[in-house]
């Protein structure tokens, strides 16, 4: 005979788009172009976002990814370079540095805000270290005043990857305005999104003039003409994407206001619960929970995390065993050094000594061994989350030692 889940219900999902975005779309297809430049839901884009971050030099592109290399580029980095990334991220913010002939420098997390430790930073800063990426993992902000001071020391530039922290505060300030410049996306799955897109913003001049010639084949959209100096991809967003990411924008507070309050309420619940370990979150810092990662102590309890994961599922608990497969270094491709038809020219001509074989973050490691993930959306409701904790708490408590 089957028992009843503690989760007797489905998964609360938000109607994602609707009026908003359909009359931004309407209004698209009455204009006579659907280019980017000087087009009218790419303005209204680049004004709403300013609304939200006050960032004078922005270029709204084809994904966080794209920014993310934009940025990079921007940073005009010499065969060889370093960029410090942490150990997990998503691929989008080292495919960058490598197609700029830099090298991703993995750096190790705190272990549980699972942002960059400011330490371990410290020591894997060499003379070719360029810059700082500062990820927000699933919107937790990271320690900007420590790593901001190591990039002030070193000379270093600081990129924000705000990718998974559309709403996050940093001491009540909006991540992406601590750093150099700053990257969000409008994937698919991110809080806000137009089925891909992303934003790069800066508020130093140096860097932003040259923003939407780093995403745009160097093309001076400004002055006219297509006469390129320098090698860029293209990157450029559609009016399409700017209208549903426009239409998005408007609902920016109201998304991340629920995740905020679902993240806090699954905290101040599972709190104090034997063998778990909760999320981190600085004093004065707004996390946005894109989503929510817990840990098992070590030693705590009789099942593996797969199993203590799927115990969660059979409660109708939405969650996943860890998050990315591995740390990135561990992936093939960097085990490999496969990034150019199976070739690594900066390591084949000696200017990097670089072998991601041998590189190790253990707490990294150690997070995505022992953590599970646990799905916030804004949709969420006090009764339901109260079932999420209460199986959580079940299923800790039925395979405690």
């Amino acid at each position: 005979m089957s028992t009843k889940p503690i989760v007797d219900e489905p998964l609360p999902l938000p109607q994602r788009w609707g009026e908003a975005e359909l009359a931004r779309l309407t209004a698209m297809v009455g204009q006579s172009s659907l280019f980017y430049w000087k087009g009218p839901q790419t303005a209204a884009l680049l004004a709403e976002f300013r609304q939200h971050y006050a960032l004078a030099h922005a270029f709204p592109c084809s994904s966080g990814s794209a920014a993310l290399h934009v940025a990079i580029a921007a940073l005009r980095l010499q065969p060889g370079d370093e960029v410090i990334v942490p150990a997990i991220t998503d691929m989008g913010s080292v495919i960058g540095i490598l197609y700029q002939q830099g090298v991703p420098v993995f750096a190790d997390l705190e272990p549980h805000t699972y942002n960059l430790d400011p330490a371990d930073v410290r020591r894997r800063i060499t003379p070719k270290t360029r810059a700082i990426m500062a990820v927000h993992l699933a919107g937790n902000p990271c320690d900007l005043a420590a790593l901001g001071a190591l990039a002030k020391a070193h000379h270093l530039a600081l990129i924000e990857d705000c990718a998974q922290a559309w709403g996050a505060r940093w001491q009540g300030q909006p991540v992406g305005l601590h750093g150099d410049i700053a990257c969000y996306s409008f994937n698919e799955f991110k809080h806000v999104s137009c089925g891909d897109g992303g934003i790069v913003a800066t508020n130093d001049a140096r860097l932003g003039t040259g923003l939407s010639k780093w995403g745009d084949k160097y093309y001076d959209r400004v002055a006219g003409g297509r006469d390129p100096e320098e090698l860029a991809p293209n990157y450029r967003i559609t009016e399409p994407q700017a209208a549903v990411a426009t239409a998005q924008l408007t609902k920016l507070a109201a998304i991340t206001a629920g995740r905020v309050w679902a993240g806090e309420r699954l905290t101040a619940g599972l709190a104090g619960t034997p063998g778990l370990q909760l999320p981190a979150v600085r004093p004065g810092d707004t996390h946005s929970y894109w989503f929510y990662l817990l840990r098992l102590e070590p030693g705590r309890f009789k099942a593996t995390r797969d199993e203590f994961a799927a115990a969660l599922l059979a409660e109708g608990v939405a969650c996943t065993p860890g998050y990315i497969p591995r740390p990135v270094y561990q992936y093939p491709v960097f085990q490999n050094h496969n990034f150019f038809g199976g070739r690594w020219p900066v390591r084949d001509f000696g200017v990097t000594a670089m072998d991601y074989r041998t590189v190790r973050c253990p707490v990294a490691e150690a997070i995505l061994q022992d953590g599970v993930k646990l799905t916030v959306n804004e949709a969420m409701t006090e009764p339901y989350l109260a079932k999420v904790v209460a199986a959580v708490r079940q299923v800790a408590s039925r395979w405690a030692k």
